[in-house]
């Protein structure tokens, strides 16, 4: 088996070709394939290589590699036109001049549905001869079946008049070089297909496997964009998300496991991933079902390993303590440092909190907590818990009339850590301080 991920380096990887390249790449670990990465770079305007550069990098922090490859389609531009000067030689294509009027106006001397068909004019674009009879049959193992009639295609253009060669003869080239058996992609292509295939059959090649897979939606129902929200394996990365919790969310967009289940490990997927269960119905890209998964990712991390994935994702040091508080409120790495950097760069600004909380109940609450708190000299769970405990108690009052006053005062906002922990981490000098600067603020 062999099988090929071919982006086109016209932007950021997008999250539906993220996901063509997973379902290559675990076809290809699962049944001991091979993967080649090619780069559709002909669009010579849009193709650069700082978007090259984006997709290798999304491909690697998601752990996609590949076996061969990045091979440049413009690179294989000889072997294009060998190939094309034998399909002209063998009377397999011919060159025209017909324009886009003169296919209108055979259509209409002929009908709308018959496929154009010109003639030789020794100069021109190239266009690939269709048979007047049969059909060509694209088997695709997700779509099943289906039939292009010849009398209804007009004979394609392959190549421009300066001979350079269009996208479906270059792919169809390309594929064929490569030994590719097994073509996964999208189903916007699946219209490309039988051009592709009639350039194979002119060539005596056989045809490969073909899956196109289903399109991403949003929540809403519409193809998936930007104002879903991140749209690119970059925007996902820089929000805060896990490779294997993207890969894993990404793999059930369109298959489903014959378990249903919804956390499946990496090794998980290669083992169970078959395109027979892909489904031809649009895939439906929620992203708080993906921060709902990536949560239940962070929290399976050791402390070491999330601490230094936060530390790499922040890039601070010595989180290890704040990380420990933090873990079970955070959904992303993005979530942490809004959450509990004010444990390292002092109390956010929040009026709205300040106003609610540290009104003259809250204050005199905050003075008690400070006297309760001052005498302690071990700052750990076991001494302050019973100490804000003791305050509530005494005041007769509920315990968040004591716990968001000394929240604001600590962090400068009415979210954080647990109260007790984030005391224990502050430790008691920098506690008491942040007490009594909002006491005299």
């Amino acid at each position: 088996m062999r099988v090929r991920f071919a982006p086109s380096p016209t932007g950021a990887l997008h999250i539906g070709g993220a996901r063509t390249a997973l379902y290559n790449w675990l076809l290809a670990r699962g049944g001991g394939g091979t993967l080649v990465l090619r780069i559709e770079d002909t669009d010579r305007e849009r193709s650069t290589d700082e978007n090259v550069a984006q997709i290798l990098d999304a491909l690697q922090w998601l752990q996609i590699d590949y076996d061969e490859g990045p091979i440049s389609q413009v690179a294989r531009s000889d072997r294009h036109q060998e190939v094309l000067r034998e399909l002209l030689d063998g009377g397999h294509a011919y060159r025209s001049t017909a324009t886009a009027e003169d296919v209108k106006a055979y259509k209409a001397r002929h009908g709308a549905d018959r496929g154009f068909r010109g003639r030789d004019d020794g100069e021109g674009a190239v266009r690939l001869r269709v048979p007047d009879g049969g059909a060509t049959v694209v088997h695709d193992v997700i779509r099943g079946e289906t039939t292009f009639a010849h009398v209804h295609l007009d004979d394609p253009v392959i190549a421009r008049a300066d001979s350079s060669v269009l996208y479906n003869f270059a792919v169809a080239i390309d594929d064929l070089d490569a030994h590719i058996t097994h073509v996964i992609r999208g189903e916007d292509h699946l219209s490309n297909t039988p051009k592709q295939l009639l350039v194979l059959q002119a060539l005596g090649a056989p045809q490969p496997v073909y899956a196109h897979l289903p399109l991403l939606h949003g929540p809403d129902g519409k193809k998936l964009s930007k104002r879903h929200g991140a749209a690119s394996v970059q925007e996902l990365r820089d929000a805060g998300y896990l490779p294997e919790a993207v890969c894993n969310y990404l793999a059930l967009l369109g298959w489903g496991d014959a378990d249903d289940e919804t956390i499946l490990s990496t090794a998980q997927l290669v083992e169970r991933f078959s395109l027979e269960r892909v489904s031809r119905n649009p895939a439906q890209f929620d992203e708080r079902k993906l921060r709902w998964l990536n949560g239940r990712y962070l929290r399976e991390l050791t402390i070491d390993d999330l601490t230094a994935r936060l530390e790499s994702f922040t890039g601070r040091s010595g989180l290890r303590a704040a990380v420990e508080i933090s873990r079970e409120k955070v959904q992303t790495l993005a979530d942490f440092w809004p959450l509990a950097g004010f444990i390292f760069d002092g109390p956010a600004d929040d009026p709205k909190a300040r106003e609610k909380w540290l009104d003259e109940g809250g204050r005199a609450a905050l003075a008690d907590v400070h006297a309760a708190l001052q005498p302690l000299d071990r700052f750990t769970i076991e001494n302050v818990q019973p100490a804000l405990e003791g305050v509530v108690a005494a005041r007769g009052c509920k315990p968040k009339q004591v716990f968001q006053p000394v929240r604001v005062a600590l962090a400068g906002t009415a979210v954080s850590p647990g109260i007790f922990e984030t005391l224990t981490v502050l430790g008691r000098e920098q506690s008491l301080a942040r007490i009594a600067n909002a006491l005299r603020a």
